[in-house]
């Protein structure tokens, strides 16, 4: 367990009165509004902050691949990560994604394709990634390649 202040944001502040419920939450547990399509909506929830977890999501609604589903996963990280840039408190972000950006690679799904290491990371992809630059121009942030483990 982290015994440490929380700043998680919130879209709907009546969604998360059970939280503020929670033992120790009045005291440090803040919520923020924010909006992931909007450049410095997470400024206030970012500052002060050491580390920050982010993570998102795919909708597999039958347009993955498509810019509906890629241009506003890419602006948000995008966005979370140039708030995480400005303040000087970070030292360190956590990217995670969904299995969804594996899964749905354009490549077939049949049982005789053998799936390996380079099933996911083509390197050619890789360097057409924006954050793969994002990272690069801002060397104050530790992303990791890649996170496992059970799913919460």
């Amino acid at each position: 367990m982290i015994h440490q202040n929380a700043q998680p944001t919130v879209c709907d502040p009546k969604k998360t009165e059970h939280l503020l419920s929670l033992e120790g939450a009045k005291e440090r547990l803040h919520l923020f509004k924010a909006n992931l399509l909007e450049e410095g909506s997470f400024d206030a929830a970012i500052d002060g902050c050491v580390g920050v977890f982010s993570h998102r999501i795919s909708f597999l609604d039958g347009c993955q691949g498509s810019p509906e589903m890629i241009d506003p996963a890419l602006k948000g990280t995008l966005n979370v990560l140039e708030s995480c840039a400005k303040a000087p408190s970070v030292k360190r972000v956590v990217l995670t994604s969904s299995i969804a950006a594996v899964v749905h690679n354009g490549r077939p799904r049949t049982p005789e394709v053998e799936v390996d290491e380079t099933w996911f990371s083509d390197p050619e992809l890789c360097k057409q990634r924006k954050l793969a630059e994002y990272v690069e121009d801002n060397q104050n942030l530790d992303i990791p390649g890649f996170v496992s483990g059970n799913g919460l």
